[in-house]
C-alpha cells in the first residue's frame, strides 16, 4: 500500500528568540519533513536572529526595533555569508511580514501588548494562529475573537492550561461543562511568608521550581498573575463565565489543566511540564505527531498529585484580575499594562515584590473603563497605565 504524502506546513513565527520561539524551532529542527520555516521575526535580537535564519533558511525575516533592523539589514547582506531573503523593520514592518498569505501557520509569542498588532495583521491574512502570547486576549480578547470569527481562522492555544482545556474540550457540548479548572505551579514562594514576600528579591522571583521562561512569564508565576491571566484568557477562548473559571494549585506541573461537566465526570489532561508539548499540538492539531524532542509522562515516576487552593490575601493579582474581567472594557488591558510596568521596574531592581500588586490595584482605581473598544482606545489606555504605574511605583502606593 502506498502512503499517503504529507506536505509540508509553513510555519511564520512571530518572537523567535524567545522562550516560546526557540523551543517551537528545535521541534521543527526535528522534524524537517513535516513543518518548514517560511518567517521568523523578534523585537532586537539581531545575533540570534541571524543564526536562527541561516539554519532554517526562512523566506523572511525582521525585527520590531528600528534601530536593530537597521543592523540586521547590513549584517544580513554581507559579503561574507548573505541571507538571500526579505527582511522587515519596524512595528509595520512586522504587520506587514505577519500579513503574508504564503505562510499556513502563525505561532504568535511576541511578548507583550506589543504583540497584539502583529496577531491581529495574521489572522486577518486567513492564517491559523496558535497563540501563546497571554497580553494579545487579555487587552484585547473580544476584539481578537471577534476578528478571528469574521476571518474564519482558528485561534490554537499554546499555553500548557489552556492547551489541556481545548484537549478536554473536544468533542463535548458547550452546555456540558460544569467548570474548567486551571492548575498553577504556585510558584517559588507557594509557602512564603507574607513578610517574608516583601523581601523577594529578584533571582528568587526569576527561580521556578518546575517550568523553564522568560523573565517577565517567571515573574508573573512567582506573584500568581499569570494565573490571573489565564482566568481571562480562559474566558474569551473558550466562552466560559468567569465564575465558572476556577483555579487550583498542583505543585507537581503534571495535570496541566481540568474541566468539570454536568454529568460530575472529570476530564484532565495529563503530561511533562515541557512548553514543547502544547506547542507541538498546535502547530499540527487536529493530528497528534511524535517528536524525538518531546519526553513522554511516567506514572510510575509520579508518586503524589496533590492540590490547594490559592491564597489570595497572600497573592492579590489573581483576586485584581477576576476584578478586571468582571469589571470589562478597557479594565483588563490597564491591569495588563500596569502589571508590565510594575514587573519591569521590579526586574530593574527600582521597587519590591509586593510593590507590583500594589501598584496594579492603584492604577485600576484611577481608570473609568471604556466598553467595547476599538483598537485605539485599548492602546490609549495601555500607555496610560504604563505612565500611571510609573508614577505610583516612584511615589511608593501602599499595600493591598
Amino acid at each position: 500500500m502506498v502512503s499517503a504524502v504529507r506536505t509540508k506546513k509553513k510555519i511564520l513565527v512571530l518572537g523567535s528568540t524567545g522562550s516560546i520561539g526557540r523551543q517551537a524551532l528545535s521541534l521543527a529542527a526535528a522534524m524537517p519533513d513535516r513543518l518548514e520555516i517560511f518567517g521568523l521575526a523578534a523585537h532586537s535580537n539581531v545575533g540570534l536572529l541571524l543564526e536562527q535564519a541561516r539554519v532554517f533558511h526562512p523566506q523572511a525575516i525582521g525585527l520590531v526595533n528600528e534601530e536593530a533592523g537597521t543592523e540586521l539589514r547590513e549584517r544580513a547582506r554581507s559579503e561574507l555569508d548573505p541571507l538571500d531573503c526579505a527582511i522587515y523593520q519596524g512595528a509595520e514592518g512586522i504587520e506587514e511580514l505577519a500579513a503574508t498569505t504564503e505562510a499556513d501557520l502563525a505561532l504568535c509569542c511576541m511578548l507583550g501588548t506589543g504583540g497584539l498588532r502583529p496577531t491581529l495583521a495574521a489572522l486577518r491574512s486567513g492564517k491559523d494562529i496558535a497563540l501563546a502570547n497571554k497580553e494579545t486576549l487579555v487587552a484585547a480578547g473580544e476584539l481578537v475573537t471577534r476578528e478571528a470569527r469574521s476571518y474564519g481562522v482558528r485561534l490554537l492555544p499554546v499555553d500548557s492550561e489552556h492547551s489541556a482545556l481545548f484537549q478536554c474540550l473536544q468533542g463535548e457540548l458547550p452546555e456540558a461543562v460544569k467548570r474548567v479548572i486551571l492548575t498553577a505551579s504556585g510558584g517559588p514562594f507557594l509557602h512564603t511568608s507574607p513578610e517574608d514576600l516583601c523581601r523577594v528579591t529578584v533571582e528568587q522571583a526569576l527561580s521556578h521550581p518546575t517550568w523553564r521562561m522568560g523573565n517577565k512569564i517567571s515573574v508573573d508565576s512567582a506573584t500568581l498573575m499569570n494565573k490571573g491571566l489565564e482566568i481571562i484568557e480562559a474566558h474569551h477562548l473558550f466562552g466560559v463565565g468567569v465564575d465558572r473559571i476556577e483555579v487550583l494549585v498542583h505543585p507537581q506541573s503534571i495535570i496541566h489543566s481540568m474541566v468539570e461537566f454536568v454529568d460530575g465526570s472529570v476530564k484532565a489532561q495529563m503530561g511533562v511540564p515541557d512548553m514543547r508539548l502544547p506547542i507541538l499540538y498546535a502547530l499540527f492539531y487536529p493530528e497528534r505527531v511524535e517528536n524525538s524532542e518531546v519526553p513522554g509522562l511516567d506514572l510510575r515516576q509520579t508518586s503524589r498529585l496533590t492540590f490547594q487552593e490559592p491564597d489570595v490575601n497572600r497573592f492579590p493579582c489573581l483576586r485584581l484580575a477576576r476584578e478586571a474581567l468582571k469589571l470589562g472594557g478597557t479594565m483588563p488591558a490597564v491591569m495588563n499594562a500596569a502589571n508590565e510596568a510594575a514587573v519591569g521596574r521590579f526586574i530593574e531592581g527600582n521597587s519590591g515584590f509586593m510593590d507590583i500588586p500594589n501598584t496594579i490595584k492603584q492604577v485600576m482605581k484611577l481608570h473609568d473603563p471604556i466598553f467595547d473598544p476599538s483598537m485605539a482606545q485599548i492602546l490609549e489606555a495601555d500607555a496610560w497605565a504604563r505612565r500611571q504605574a510609573a508614577t505610583c511605583g516612584k511615589s511608593g502606593v501602599t499595600h493591598v
